[in-house]
């Protein structure tokens, strides 16, 4: 758009930034109706108004110049056209006209620039403004404050916070809103405080802020003071301010609560039902958000982007593929597809329901991609086994100039744990730390302590645990005892156990760990000692659960399990499979069974394990070369481990395995593990 017919040579005095942004920036109404000085001006009030409404800046000003001098206040209205039109340059043409007109001392229309600039993201170009004003009140400060805020300059906004005579209730919302931005919860719950002893009434924004506080905080006494001040002010049917409620609620452990919130609400909205679905995910309540998700589209609302990160992670978690497949359509049908975070659930549902090729199309596919979805991909690759192409991945993101975060590398230790790349891992580990600066947390180490576990230094990876900056959980030292069965190290696994089991001794899996390290030495004596232990403690071994999805419905099995209505059917399929396996050379590990007992018996656990069974419901109930995809709660046990291959053998069939590890895809009687897993 063309500059205005005043000569160029007037605006050399002023000299101010040219890059703009445009921050979301919630300021306090001004008034920018024209002052009606004349009766010319009177009738043409309303096309002046038109004018700048539709963004015709150049034509409002020539049309109306005379009107505009005899009432400079009139230049509001062109400088708040600009915002919308994100036209910064115009708006710097204006400020020169206003400077060299000797407007600049009107609080008004200085308090018009300042929020123009702060629209921009100029944020130097509005502090510069400020400093100069000669006449500012606590608009122009409050317009400054939420600029800092915008820009992530809080130490400012607290400066001018603090510097203020007086303050108004945008003052001390925009603050209390500022602080919760910054996650600096426990200082905007004090604000907030403070605010009400003063008699300052909130805004639905700011108890919405100190609400998501309350959550993040999980403070849910101090949520439920916020909440008898709500309903005391007659906000309680406030939608902003309701969903925030039920998010505190559900965030601090009380989902009961959370719900009646929103049952509560005079009228539903999508913000609501998005609310209860994250509420559901979060307590692992997957699903009831699926249920949800099927009662909102009943209820005539239409999903957006928080809808589908919600249940498309909600499938993933079940691992229910037809579902996740569905749902992925209706991403597709109503333009969310392309949205990076729907993206980046999308490759987690395909990757946790065993179809990795799934998971690479939707990241190819998509064009702009940021590091959540980077990660995602990477994280994708590791859990299938494909170490060398996780660190391909990461080699071309680095590429793209998108540094990695700790998800990142957290996803690249994995991957190296799982595939034997030792060297490659701390590699990872190292420049994490020096080249990216990212602090290693406890979940960084215990990936190291894998690594180096599978690989069989196992003194070191305890060295590492027993030198690192945080303190160990039982995690760590579970992880680290795994490795002692792997590699049958009685003595390590002995002391491994004892510093697990004094941080949580009511775990099952540290006494089966190391009752599976003394059973493979044979030492039946102190198996019997560990079972006893159990026993007296209460202590209850977590039961091995498989499940399958056939014909978008999901069976369930147990080890020995005679629930299923085709119990008897699968038994006989079984017994027939495992002849034909014994035939090419299968001989049943019993080495994993914690009791001393004779060969058949033991033989016959094995033949009745949750992952078996599944697998064999699987083969009798699906088409012929269709691939078997079977999840599992525990870690798949060496028995079952080498049944499935002669399984995929002998039916010519893909069998996926996702366990509580990883994934195992077999194929011609291989798994894509390796064995090492």
């Amino acid at each position: 758009m063309a500059g205005f017919g005043i000569s160029r040579t007037r605006f050399s005095c002023v000299s101010l930034p040219t890059g703009f942004q445009n921050p979301i920036s919630r300021l306090s109404t001004i008034s920018f109706e024209p002052h009606l000085q004349n009766g010319r001006f009177s009738d043409g009030g309303e096309q002046f108004n038109t004018l700048c409404s539709n963004g015709h800046i150049r034509e409002a000003f020539e049309s109306f110049v005379s009107e505009i001098w005899a009432e400079p206040r009139l230049l509001s209205n062109l400088l708040q056209a600009c915002i919308p039109l994100k036209s910064v340059s115009l708006g710097k043409q204006l400020h020169s006209l206003i400077v060299t007109s000797g407007c600049s001392p009107d609080k008004f229309i200085s308090n018009h620039l300042l929020n123009l600039y702060s629209k921009f993201g100029e944020l130097q170009a509005a502090a510069a403004l400020f400093d100069q004003m000669p006449r500012r009140n606590i608009m122009s400060s409050n317009i400054m404050i939420k600029a800092y805020l915008e820009m992530g300059n809080l130490e400012s906004a607290k400066n001018l916070f603090d510097e203020m005579p007086d303050r108004n209730v945008a003052t001390w919302n925009a603050m209390v809103t500022g602080l919760t931005k910054f996650e600096m919860n426990e200082e905007s719950l004090l604000l907030f405080s403070r605010m009400n002893e003063l008699g300052f009434m909130p805004d639905e924004y700011s108890l919405g802020s100190v609400l998501r506080g309350c959550a993040h905080l999980r403070a849910l006494f101090a949520g439920q003071q916020v909440h008898a001040y709500v309903m005391k002010s007659g906000f309680e049917f406030n939608s902003v301010v309701g969903c925030s409620l039920a998010h505190m609620y559900m965030k601090a452990g009380s989902m009961h609560d959370g719900q009646r919130v929103i049952k509560w609400m005079p009228a539903g909205n999508l913000v609501a039902w998005n609310t209860l679905m994250a509420g559901k995910a979060r307590r692992g309540c997957f699903e009831g958000v699926i249920d949800q998700y099927c009662m909102m589209k009943m209820a005539g609302f239409k999903p957006d982007r928080i809808t589908f990160v919600s249940v498309v992670s909600s499938c993933s978690e079940l691992a229910i593929l037809g579902q996740g497949k569905q749902i992925h359509a209706e991403t597709i049908k109503a333009g969310a597809s392309s949205e990076v975070s729907v993206v980046s659930s999308l490759v987690s549902m395909y990757s946790r329901c065993g179809c990795l090729q799934d998971s690479v199309k939707a990241f190819l596919e998509c064009k702009k991609r940021d590091v959540v979805l980077w990660s995602s991909m990477i994280a994708a690759y590791g859990f299938h086994g494909q170490g060398e192409e996780a660190i391909k991945l990461f080699n071309e993101m680095e590429q793209e100039n998108l540094p990695g975060n700790e998800v990142t590398f957290l996803s690249l230790l994995y991957a190296c744990s799982h595939n034997g790349l030792k060297d490659k891992g701390l590699d990872f580990f190292y420049m994490m730390v020096n080249k990216y600066g990212l602090k290693a947390r406890l979940k960084h180490y215990t990936c190291v302590v894998d690594l180096l576990g599978r690989s069989g230094c196992l003194e070191e990876a305890e060295a590492m645990i027993r030198s690192m900056p945080v303190k160990a959980d039982a995690i760590i030292w579970k992880t680290l005892l795994s490795a002692c069965k792997i590699h049958k190290n009685e003595e390590i696994a002995r002391r491994v156990a004892e510093e697990a089991l004094t941080i949580d001794p009511q775990d099952s899996a540290s006494y089966v760990l190391l009752a599976n390290v003394y059973s493979s030495a044979k030492r039946w004596q102190d198996v019997s000692e560990l079972r006893r232990s159990m026993k007296d403690k209460m202590v209850k071994k977590e039961p091995g659960v498989s499940w399958v999805e056939v014909k978008n419905q999901v069976h369930q099995f147990h080890m020995g399990d005679e629930s299923h209505p085709k119990h008897v059917e699968i038994n006989q399929y079984l017994e027939e499979l495992i002849s034909e396996m014994k035939k090419r050379g299968y001989v049943p590990d019993t080495s994993s069974i914690l009791h001393d007992m004779d060969n058949e018996e033991k033989e016959h656990n094995l033949r009745h394990h949750s992952e078996k069974l599944a697998i064999a419901f699987a083969l009798m109930s699906t088409t012929e070369g269709v691939p078997i995809r079977v999840m599992k709660n525990l870690r798949v046990c060496c028995d079952c481990h080498v049944a499935i291959k002669y399984i995929s053998e002998i039916k010519n069939i893909e069998i996926i395995v996702r366990d509580s590890s990883r994934f195992h895809h077999f194929k011609n009687g291989t798994c894509s593990c390796g064995d090492y897993w």
